[in-house]
């Protein structure tokens, strides 16, 4: 997996295949273009194109930079779409965004963002959109997207258990407090990590949610469960969505991919831990 760095490094060397266009005018194409190992169409790469700039383009940028004219100002400010990855995909966090996934955020919207759901464009034309967003983030014409995180079963037939493991796996395994908040006291997460024989640093204001480094070009707050809108859950997904976010990690953010680190029990207690913070469907 490429950096965002090197991604971004490599606009400049890009042969994207369009011919010449204005600004903001739907970019015409020369021929199929390949990406992420799928030949597509120019037709479709052209209906996507005249897509994106009247639905897409106010704020993500006829580039795909996140520099549109109505994302100015947005916290967090619109995703820069030439990185090819999404904040919220299934599969591991910095990999290619993968086309459902797109599809997924698109429909369902980001709650708290300036992300909207959209229903008012068609599955045609969102569908040609998807293949031309590639054209934007180079790292499509050199690589394909990754497997999605496969999410097992949930082992736990009691929530409060569950629940209780995962405040442990958060506090002491995990060390999620190390950017979001902590929702236990010092005392409490220190005889948590002795039980689980880890050793866990504190830090100032740990109760608050750190501003950690991103790729939206600004710091962003890690998220706080008992007051943040929980961005990629959709009503009625709500334990399958915390499970991705957890287990394929949350790319352009510090949040990692923690399938795999974890054993597949304190995944699922963290899902249950968090549902417990955040009990509202959302």
């Amino acid at each position: 997996m490429r950096s965002a760095a090197a991604a971004l490094g490599a606009l400049a060397a890009a042969g994207l295949g369009l011919a010449a266009c204005s600004t903001w005018e739907a970019p015409r194409f020369d021929g199929p273009r390949r990406l992420g190992g799928v030949l597509v169409p120019a037709a479709t790469l052209e209906r996507g194109g005249r897509a994106y700039m009247k639905a897409c383009r106010p704020c993500h940028g006829a580039k795909g930079d996140g520099q549109g004219p109505q994302g100015v100002g947005l916290d967090p400010p619109p995703r820069d779409l030439r990185l090819g990855v999404v904040a919220f995909g299934s599969a591991p966090a910095g990999s290619l965004w993968r086309d459902e996934d797109v599809v997924r955020v698109v429909r369902g919207g980001l709650a708290g963002t300036g992300m909207r759901a959209w229903d008012d464009v068609s599955d045609e034309d969102l569908a040609a959109i998807v293949q031309f967003l590639k054209t934007l983030a180079p790292r499509f014409a050199d690589e394909v997207p990754e497997p999605a995180v496969a999410a097992s079963p949930d082992p736990w037939t009691d929530a409060a258990a569950a629940a209780a493991r995962g405040r442990l796996v958060y506090h002491a395994l995990g060390r999620c407090q190390a950017c979001h908040p902590a929702y236990a006291s010092p005392a409490e997460i220190a005889a948590m990590a002795a039980a689980a024989g880890t050793r866990v640093e504190p830090r100032p204001e740990a109760g608050r949610p750190r501003l950690v480094p991103s790729d939206f070009g600004r710091a962003i707050a890690a998220t706080d469960f008992l007051r943040d809108p929980l961005r990629s859950v959709r009503p009625g997904h709500r334990a399958h969505d915390l499970y991705r976010a957890v287990a394929a990690g949350v790319g352009g953010t510090g949040m990692p991919t923690w399938k795999g680190a974890l054993p597949e029990a304190d995944l699922w207690a963290m899902v249950h831990y968090l549902e417990a913070l955040a009990p509202r469907e959302r």
